[in-house]
C-alpha cells in the first residue's frame, strides 16, 4: 500500500465519484478505477458501495479513510520537519486540547516563540481528552493539553499555573440565576448539558455530585462550550462547564454561576515519553517551562 494510493483513495472517498476524483487528481478515470480495484484486492475486502449516482464507503472503507488521513498527516508533518534548513528555526508545532482560559499560558509561550522565530507556525486543535490523547499517541500532535487526567504516568507532563472553576451556564431569566452559587441539590431535577467526559465515573465532576450523579437529567452532551451556549440560549437547559469561556456580560442573555462547594480544575501539558522533538517544538517547550517557572515565583 503506497502513499500515492492512499491519497487517491481519500480523493475518491471525498468526491464520492471516480470520475470527479480523477479530474481532481489529473489522471484518467480508467487508471484511477483500476488502482482502486487493486487496493481492494490488497485489502481483501470491498472499500466502496457503487451506486448509480455516487459511491459510498463500506465499513472497511471508512476505517481505511480514517487511518489513511492519519498516516498522510504524520508523513507530511515528518517531511516538513526533515526539510527544514538546519541553520534556520522553522516548521510547525501542533498542540491539541480542550477549552480553558488556562490555555492563555500556552498562548503566551507560542507568541514568545514567534516573536523570536517568525518562521515557526502553530496549529491548535480542539477536542476532548480521549481524542487528544489518541492523536498524541499516534504522533499527530506534539503536545496535548488535558484537564485533570487521573493518571499521567504514561506521559511527560507540565502543570500549567492557572486553574478554572466549574459552574453552570444558564439564561439570565432562569430560576437558578437568582443564586450566587449552585449546589448539587439545585441541579438534580434540572435539564443538563455536559461535556463528553465531565460525568464519566472517576472524573472530578462525577465525584462532586456523589451519589446523585447517576440521577441527573442529562439532556445532551457537547464537545465545545460555545455550542452548548447556543442550546442554553434556545432553552434546552443548563450547561455544566468552565467559567470565563463564554461572554456573559452586557446584553448577553446568559450568566454563569460557580458551583458550591467550589470545584476548580487544573490543566497539564503532556507529551509522549522519549519523544524526539523538532527544534520548534523543543524551543516552545523551553519557553513554556520558563513562563511557568516565572509565574510560580511571582503568582501576583
Amino acid at each position: 500500500m503506497e502513499l500515492r494510493e492512499l491519497r487517491y483513495f481519500i480523493a475518491v472517498a471525498q468526491e464520492q465519484s471516480i470520475t470527479k476524483a480523477a479530474e481532481r487528481l489529473y489522471i484518467s478515470q480508467p487508471s484511477l478505477s483500476k488502482q482502486m480495484q487493486n487496493l481492494e484486492k490488497e485489502i481483501g475486502q470491498p472499500l466502496f458501495t457503487r451506486g448509480s449516482r455516487k459511491i459510498t464507503l463500506t465499513e472497511t472503507g471508512m476505517l481505511l479513510k480514517k487511518r489513511a488521513e492519519e498516516m498522510l498527516a504524520l508523513y507530511e508533518k515528518t517531511q516538513a520537519e526533515i526539510a527544514a534548513p538546519p541553520e534556520e528555526v522553522m516548521g510547525e508545532v501542533i498542540v491539541g486540547g480542550g477549552e480553558s482560559y488556562s490555555v492563555i499560558t500556552v498562548a503566551r509561550a507560542a507568541c514568545a516563540v514567534q516573536r523570536e522565530y517568525p518562521s515557526v507556525r502553530f496549529q491548535f486543535i480542539s477536542g476532548d481528552a480521549g481524542d487528544i490523547l489518541e492523536k498524541l499517541n499516534k504522533g499527530l500532535l506534539d503536545f496535548g493539553i488535558v484537564v485533570d487526567l487521573p493518571d499521567l504516568s504514561e506521559y511527560n507532563s507540565l502543570r500549567l499555573p492557572l486553574s478554572d472553576e466549574w459552574g453552570v451556564l444558564m439564561r439570565k431569566d432562569s430560576p437558578l440565576a437568582q443564586k450566587e452559587r449552585i449546589a448539587k441539590e439545585d441541579l438534580t431535577d434540572k435539564p443538563l448539558l455536559c461535556s463528553m467526559q465531565a460525568l464519566t465515573k472517576g472524573s472530578r465532576v462525577y465525584s462532586w455530585f456523589g451519589e446523585s450523579a447517576n440521577a441527573l437529567a442529562v439532556k445532551g452532551k457537547y464537545n465545545l462550550l460555545y455550542n452548548a451556549s447556543l442550546l442554553v440560549k434556545a432553552g434546552m437547559g443548563y450547561a455544566l462547564g468552565l467559567g470565563g469561556l463564554i461572554n456573559t456580560t452586557g446584553e448577553s442573555e446568559l450568566c454563569f454561576r460557580p458551583l458550591y462547594p467550589s470545584l476548580r480544575t487544573h490543566l497539564d501539558l503532556v507529551w509522549k515519553k522519549y519523544a524526539v522533538f523538532s527544534r520548534p517544538a523543543q524551543i516552545f517547550l523551553d519557553r513554556l517551562r520558563a513562563i511557568v517557572a516565572e509565574t510560580e515565583q511571582d503568582p501576583g
